[in-house]
């Protein structure tokens, strides 16, 4: 029997918690258009993220991928940071 590997789903979100061991909160927005009333809404959503080597922090946009559960809660990983916060910057120096 084959094993056929569907394609990883990938978000774009924000990390807004950093404070857990090798996990990463992410927030992700998406919009939408009611379709009843035929507006534009924003609504978002947040995961838990494997974040291995913790280099992720607060503030950086970061795209995410869905892998096997780590535990409970967590089964998407950090692929890679596309745009570090400005704050990490000053930290780092």
């Amino acid at each position: 029997m084959e094993t056929v590997n569907k394609p990883k789903r990938t978000l774009v979100g924000e990390v807004i918690s950093d404070k857990m061991d090798k996990t990463i909160v992410v927030k992700v927005e998406r919009g939408f258009i009611h379709p009843r009333v035929k507006k534009y809404l924003k609504t978002y959503r947040k995961y838990k993220v494997h974040d291995e080597d913790g280099k992720a922090n607060v503030g950086d946009m970061v795209e995410i991928y869905e892998g096997r559960p780590v535990s409970k809660t967590k089964f998407m990983y950090l692929h890679r940071i596309i745009t570090p916060s400005a704050g990490t910057e000053q930290e780092q120096r």
